[in-house]
């Protein structure tokens, strides 16, 4: 197909595709799916190799949040039969993040459910990360707090921090629709907080929620204008007990176009699969590898991932493999980058991991997500962390069963989360 020979130079030469490229992308069909996915993994070859980088969830507080976010099962009024507790001491913490080292996780992102931190929750988290990172020596830090407030990216960075998730999540036309308690603007201005202080820049996008093609395309250019360094795509769960519990709109072919234009928009940054992978990617997960070169590891959130074993065996069989701690994740221009941003703002060498300053070389979230790594059930966004079996058995999200068959859509996948951070059941990381 021109349209994808034309991508595929684009790509490589990180220029940016036509509005109508990217959409055309969106609207190709099954017959040419594969086509699609293979000129995208020319892309990701180039800047990322084969490695897949893992990043590992630690929710530290969970629940309660007084954010309206619809897709958020931790969100306000939600009736989401979720774990709630207060925040984790930063030893608990410590040890949970130690699980998803062990099991090859190159970064731990720090979420916490809320519109935005008070600067005791600020010094809290610094003191979290400052444990972690003593005990995990290379370990990169993504915090994923919500909201932030002048002078807070600074407080983190000086407490270690590599990297703040805030995810825009839609289009600024259709986020109204999403959330009231705050706006696009707001986390907009959250992303260029935590830009202007040396962090390296996550933020990514929810798709499933309702939008059209075009809202996809808007936030995707949205997050390139913004030079994010890591795009998680996370892809709605729709949780029992929230506004979106019956938004089942999504095939795994749907999933692949998606994160195709993704990395066609951003050839040469983080694409991260996040929350809702294996409810919509289902057995055509490894397929997606050869498109994103970044995974959560197990867990999110709220809801149960894949075993963190299953993510490592995935990885292998597709003749990927796991991204060491030595090795930088972003390509060397954009590595330059963010180290002489960072140094510019007074922290250093930055993001040791992604600049390439240390021996190491990120979504989904509203107050939930919108500020977090890639989980949209609280917190801030889709961050992915695992566990063991699961604990308790799928639920029932009220889709009618005649319209989840439809959609392809495979209810019986939604699991609440019932391990690791915030219980005494261990992760199987």
């Amino acid at each position: 197909m021109d349209l994808l020979n034309t991508l595929v130079e684009k790509g490589l030469r990180r220029e940016l595709p036509t509005r109508e490229e990217a959409l055309a992308v969106l609207a190709t069909s099954d017959d040419e799916l594969l086509d699609v996915v293979a000129a995208a993994g020319k892309v990701r070859r180039q800047w990322f190799g084969r490695r897949v980088k893992l990043n590992y969830l630690v929710n530290l507080k969970s629940g309660l949040c007084p954010e309206d976010c619809s897709y958020c099962s931790q969100r306000l009024g939600s009736k989401a039969e979720i774990l709630k507790y207060t925040w984790l001491k930063p030893d608990e913490a410590s040890q949970a993040a130690a699980a998803g080292v062990a099991g090859g996780a190159k970064r731990v992102c720090l979420v916490a459910s809320g519109r935005g931190p008070t600067d005791r929750d600020v010094e809290r988290v610094g003191k979290t990360i400052e444990a972690i990172k003593e005990q995990n020596e290379g370990v990169e830090v993504c915090a994923c707090l919500g909201l932030l407030s002048d002078g807070q990216a600074e407080r983190l960075r000086d407490a270690g921090a590599d990297a703040y998730n805030h995810n825009l999540n839609t289009s600024e036309a259709t986020y109204g629709g999403i959330t009231k308690t705050h706006t696009y603007a707001d986390r907009v201005d959250t992303v260029q907080k935590a830009h202007a202080a040396g962090l390296s820049a996550c933020s990514g996008l929810i798709a499933g929620m309702g939008e059209s093609d075009e809202d996809l395309v808007d936030v995707v250019y949205a997050l390139r204008e913004l030079d994010s360094d890591s795009v998680p795509v996370n892809f709605l769960i729709p949780f029992e007990g929230t506004p979106l519990a019956k938004e089942w709109n999504l095939t795994p072919q749907r999933c692949l176009r998606i994160l195709a234009m993704v990395r066609f928009v951003c050839p040469d940054v983080e694409v991260r699969i996040a929350g809702g992978r294996e409810v919509h990617l289902r057995s055509m997960q490894p397929l997606a590898l050869n498109i994103a070169n970044s995974i959560f590891l197990g867990d999110y959130l709220t809801s149960e991932g894949q075993a963190g074993q299953a993510d490592l065996d995935m990885i292998a069989d597709a003749g990927f493999e796991v991204e060491g701690a030595g090795t930088t994740t972003l390509p060397k221009h954009r590595a330059d980058a963010l180290a002489e941003a960072a140094a510019a703002a007074g922290g250093g060498c930055g993001s040791a991991a992604s600049a390439g300053c240390g021996p190491a070389a990120e979504t989904a979230g509203g107050a939930e997500e919108g500020a977090g790594c890639g989980s949209h059930s609280g917190g801030c966004g889709p961050c992915g962390g695992h566990g063991t079996p699961a604990a308790t058995g799928a639920r029932d999200t009220g889709e009618p069963e005649t319209a989840a068959a439809a959609n392809g859509a495979r209810t019986d996948l939604v699991a609440v989360r019932r391990r690791g951070a915030g219980t005494d059941l261990a992760p199987n990381a």
